[in-house]
């Protein structure tokens, strides 16, 4: 239960899959609000708990990488066509990646901003900065990179999403229902056949 099958994904790679997602998804309108508001206290408030949640789901992405090494994954079922699974795997290793681009690009912003605005990880510890350039270009490219970066795995984390719901509508397999219960495997459709009399 605690490990995956060929059936399903344990419940630790789940607990991983939507804690990452949820923080991931938030850190969206968190990071929107956070350079519109013009309350400069409440401003440094957000942007400390949005760099908090950034290197949280940079060390849990961490932890989940070694533990899919560690693990099994389940089989796709038989019916996924091939460019089906070409994209999933596509979309997998892009989000993967982005999970530690968009952390990483925002521990520079930090590290490169003239500012110089120590991180406090949710007021527990202080996170030291990249050994970076620090100017304004550098901190300009930063952002622009952060922010391009989170604009592109969102679309990509929407497909993922829709990917998902459409297996699970209308093709009706094991794809979402296995990232949900450890336990249950979804039953797959039965392909359509003539009967020849």
């Amino acid at each position: 239960m605690l490990r995956n099958s060929r059936d399903s994904f344990g419940l630790i790679s789940i607990l991983f899959h939507w804690i990452i997602a949820l923080i991931f998804i938030g850190q969206i309108p968190l990071g929107y609000w956070m350079v519109r508001t013009s309350d400069f206290a409440l401003q440094f408030s957000l942007y400390q708990w949005h760099k908090s949640f950034g290197f949280l789901v940079l060390g849990l992405s961490a932890l989940r990488l070694v533990w899919k090494f560690a693990n099994t994954r389940p089989a796709d079922p038989s019916a996924m066509a091939t460019w089906e699974r070409i994209g999933s795997h596509a979309a997998h290793v892009l989000l993967y990646l982005s999970l530690f681009a968009i952390p990483l690009t925002g521990w520079a912003i930090a590290s490169s901003s003239p500012l110089q605005i120590p991180s406090f990880m949710f007021n527990f510890v202080v996170i030291p900065p990249l050994p970076l350039t620090i100017s304004d270009s550098a901190e300009a490219f930063w952002t622009a990179s952060h922010a391009w970066l989170a604009y592109v795995s969102a679309v990509v984390a929407a497909c993922h999403i829709l990917a998902a719901l459409h297996h699970h509508f209308w093709k009706r397999d094991s794809i979402l229902t296995r990232m949900l219960d450890p336990r249950r495997k979804a039953p797959e459709r039965a392909p359509t056949q003539d009967v020849i009399p």
